[in-house]
Formats: structure tokens, sequence, C-alpha cells
């Protein structure tokens, strides 16, 4: 260099890294000293655009994974992708966090945007300043395999300013983040630019709302509705009353009420003390309901009494002598006008009670368990019964007479049945009234098959276990057989050898319906 130089040579710098040292730069002299330097020098403070390849290599490798196809988050789509891609990215390097960053470990854009859509009741700030304020990431781990990923409730919401806007509030601009970062191929970039050339309102940035904007707005609110509606239940609030719910270890309530009759409510909360009758009175009750029942037969009330009291009876937890004569005495009423449902609550609740050994009268029951099995023609639960009887059971009256009803009718001997339907003990007569008429129709269809051509009226009233002739007609005539009547010297006979097929149809469709 001349020693009366008029300036000073400098070497320009043509990237980020340190000043190389070399033959290879080459001073930049001013036109007043040298001609050979074009005339057009950039002045000092004319920025370069910067090239794809002026990003680090950990930056253009994320970006490679975030469009990787292995990657594909349903839901995501590529504009979203790309709109957050550009984001992380603008903002790191507005931070001058591009070289600090681990970029190996960051959550990839399709990550972040499914974090941010399931977190949709606190507004949360983007994911790059929420991933910065957490401090440095953990690095890869050395089998190749990604750190465990933060979830979005894992984040400080309270960090975040509620005036930020999610990523999907903002236009996107397909294909400018990664043409500028990873250097599509120009065929690619084509495509873009013709794309975006067609449809310049759907990817302008900033120029206002899209499509794109309105269907994400409309499913962040539905997200937020239905997070909000699981959030925040409405509160129970109990039918009848508001008194609270007893704790499991608290036992059973004691009742506090004076009253004698209260009408039945089935409980839809816990049961309020003022409202249930002690013991004392449940005594005084069920002496009131007898009395009652003996001298006015109202079903209806007496049936609702009688629920009522046992209700009280099982919040209480009583089981003792006293509750075992209630479901009894209500089950004998409910048998003498034909309930069968009340009947079998009563009898479920009687079938626990007895073996505890509070009383009751057992072998009463158990004779009415076979004979209504015998009506319902329920053969599983007849064996079921048969089989847990004792020797000593069977011994009982009422259960022998229930066997025997049984045993006639799986023979067939319909005379020993009807002997026995006018012996039956207790009120097993009420229950063997409910499939009565479909075994006379069955004995009579066997008698017209024996006794041909007539036989005296006299003989069926007999042998069926009717109570008079005249019954005995009327029963003919429900079953459209009176013109087999004929009058004779001795009396009314019945045409057997002319029934035909009358009473076997009549029987097929009794023992095709059986009402429970």
């Amino acid at each position: 260099m001349p020693s009366n130089a008029a300036f000073t040579s400098v070497y320009a710098r043509q990237n980020l890294g340190p000043s190389p040292q070399g033959p290879e730069m080459q001073p930049i002299s001013s036109s007043v000293a040298s001609p050979s330097v074009p005339s057009t020098i950039p002045s000092s403070n004319t920025k370069t655009k910067s090239s794809p390849f002026d990003w680090p290599l950990p930056v253009r490798l994320y970006v490679q994974r975030s469009f990787a196809p292995e990657n594909t988050k349903k839901g995501v789509s590529n504009p979203d992708l790309e709109a957050k891609l550009k984001l992380v990215i603008k903002e790191a390097a507005e931070s001058n966090q591009l070289h600090l960053l681990d970029w190996d470990g960051m959550l990839l854009p399709q990550e972040m945007i499914l974090s941010e859509r399931a977190t949709t009741v606190t507004p949360i700030n983007s994911p790059w300043r929420a991933l910065s304020s957490l401090g440095p990431q953990e690095p890869k781990s050395t089998n190749g395999s990604h750190p465990k990923k933060r979830k979005s409730v894992e984040l400080d919401h309270s960090r975040y300013s509620e005036d930020s806007d999610p990523p999907w509030r903002k236009a996107t601009n397909r294909g400018a983040v990664e043409e500028r970062v990873t250097k599509q191929p120009s065929a690619q970039s084509d495509r873009v630019d013709k794309r975006q050339r067609k449809n310049p309102d759907k990817v302008s940035v900033g120029d206002g709302p899209s499509k794109s904007y309105h269907s994400l707005e409309k499913r962040k609110r539905r997200f937020e509705d239905d997070q909000l509606s699981v959030q925040a239940p409405q509160p129970f609030i109990p039918a009848r009353d508001t008194s609270p719910l007893p704790s499991p270890d608290d036992g059973p309530i004691i009742g506090r009420s004076q009253t004698l009759e209260k009408q039945y409510f089935r409980l839809t909360s816990a049961p309020n003390p003022d409202s249930v009758r002690p013991l004392p009175v449940l005594e005084q009750t069920l002496e009131l309901l007898k009395l009652k029942w003996r001298r006015e037969s109202n079903y209806a009330y007496i049936c609702d009494q009688f629920k009522s009291l046992r209700q009280d009876l099982t919040v209480q937890h009583i089981k003792n002598e006293f509750t075992v004569n209630v479901y009894e005495i209500h089950a004998r009423i409910a048998l003498e006008k034909g309930d069968l449902g009340e009947y079998n609550q009563c009898q479920t609740q009687l079938r626990a009670l007895y073996p505890q050994n509070l009383g009751g009268h057992p072998p009463e029951f158990k004779a009415y368990r076979i004979l209504y099995f015998i009506h319902t023609c329920n053969r599983t639960d007849m064996n079921d019964v048969l089989a847990d009887l004792t020797q000593a059971e069977k011994n009982q009256p009422a259960i022998q007479h229930a066997l025997d009803v049984r045993s006639a009718l799986a023979l067939g001997n319909y005379h020993k049945f009807f002997r026995l339907y006018l012996e039956t003990p207790n009120m097993g007569a009420y229950l063997m009234d409910m499939f009565v008429v479909r075994e006379r129709v069955a004995a009579l269809a066997n008698i017209c098959r024996a006794y041909k051509p007539n036989v005296k009226l006299r003989f069926i009233t007999e042998e069926l276990g009717f109570e008079s002739d005249g019954e005995s007609v009327k029963f003919l005539i429900g079953l459209e057989a009176q013109a087999l009547l004929e009058e004779c010297d001795d009396g009314l006979r019945l045409l057997t050898g002319q029934a035909g097929s009358i009473f076997e149809s009549a029987k097929n469709a009794a023992f095709r319906r059986v009402k429970i």
C-alpha cells in the first residue's frame, strides 16, 4: 500500500460469522483512489436481503422436521402450520435467540397448535414466549427419542397477557416461511406464487380476516362452551327437601316424626329425620292400619300407608320381628286383592329376613312361593325352591299341601288337585284362584275324551270343585259350550261326544298366556 494513499482499506463482511483472515478478502477502495471499483457502493445503513442459508443449521433442521410426513397431525392444516412456524422463528429472531434456543428439543408447530386449541378457557400467549419463559430446554436424549413434551395445562397462564392473540387469529402466508428458511425448489416456489396471486385475500398478512379465521373462531367458541360446561357443572338440588347428604360413616338415621299416617313418596335425596317416624310410632301406625283395613277395606289407602311404613323401616335400618310382621301383613293383603306386584316385593324382602331368624312364618310363605311358581309355570325357580327345602320343612302342613298340588298337576290327577283346592290352608286359595280356571279347562278336555257320549252336570260340579251346578253352567257358557248342555230326565247333561275341539282350543289359549 503506498504511503500517500488518500483512503484506508477495510474488509467487507459477507456473513455473521467471525471476520475471515486471508488473501481471499479484497479491500474496497473509494472511487477517488481506485477507478476499478464500481461507483455504486451500498451505504453502510443498507441491509442486504438474507438468504435461506443465513439461518443456523438447527433452525433449518427444525423446519424440515415440521414438514416431515411422519409428524403430520390430524386437524392441523398446512396454512396453520406455516403461520405458526413463521411466528416462532420471527419471535426468536427479534429477541436474538436463534443461536441460543434448543431447537432439537422444542415442540413442533403442529404440536403447539393442538396444545393451544386444547387450552381455550384461559387466554394463552404465543407458544414461543411460553417456551422461552420456561428456561432452557432439556437436550435431546442420546438414543434419539424426543424428551417428554409439556402439556398446555402445565404452563403458567398467569404470565400471559389477555390481549395477546393466538396464532390462528392471524392470516397465513403459505409457502413464505418454508421458502425463506429451507430454500424451496424453484418449481414449488412458482406454484406457491401462483396460488398467492390467485387468492391474495387468503394469504396476505394483516389485511383482514379470512375464511380460515372465521372457521377457527367458531371452533374456538365451541371448545370454550364445551369446556366451561364440563368444568362448571350445575349443583344438584334435591327435589323434595334440602337436607344435607349424610356421610356413609354416620350410620342410619333416627326418625323424629310423631305422625301416625304419612303418604308415600319415592325418595330422591337423603331422608330428613323430621319426616321419618321412629320404631314406637311405627308400631302404633301398624295397629291403626290393621283396624282401618278391617273396617274400611280401602286397599289403595292401605297399600300407600304400608309402603310408607316399609320405607321408614328401611331408611332407619330396622330389621327385627316387627319388620317381618309388617311385610307379612302387607303380602297377605296384596294376595287378597290379587296385587302380585306388591306381593312379590314383600316376598323378596321376606326371603332376605327369614335366614336371620327374626321370627315370622317362613313355612307359610314358602308354600306361597311354590303355588306362585305353579301359577307362572316357572320350572327353573320351582326346582331351586325344591332343592332348598329341608326334610323338616317338607313336613310342614302348608308346604306339604303345596307339594301335593304340584305333584297332582304333574301327574294330570285333576281329581286330587280339586280336592286339594278345596282344602287349601292359610291364604293359598287366593293364589290357586289365579290358575284354577285353566286347570278346569284342561280337566274338561280330559273328561270329554274319557266319558262319552255324555256326563251328568253334577259330576262336572263335584270333579272340578264348583260350589253349585249354577257355577258349572256359568263356566260352560263362558267357554261358549252352552250348546253342549242337554235337559234329560235325571237333570242336565254335558254332551261330551259332541265337544270336539272346543275345550282343547280353550286349554291351549289358557296355557299360552299367564298374567303375572
